[in-house]
């Protein structure tokens, strides 16, 4: 399935959540780290 991912830039870091999904969330120190760190959230889900 394919989801919706909202990657949000902080003044440190980036945050992704998907909204379809509860509680699915990711951080990390850049954009391509949080890309695939909430991947793997999203497998786990």
């Amino acid at each position: 399935m394919k989801y919706a991912v909202i990657i949000e830039k902080g003044n440190n870091s980036y945050g992704a959540y998907v909204p379809d999904l509860p509680g699915c969330v990711a951080v990390g120190e850049t954009a391509a780290e949080v890309k695939t760190l909430i991947q793997e959230a999203i497998e786990f889900h």
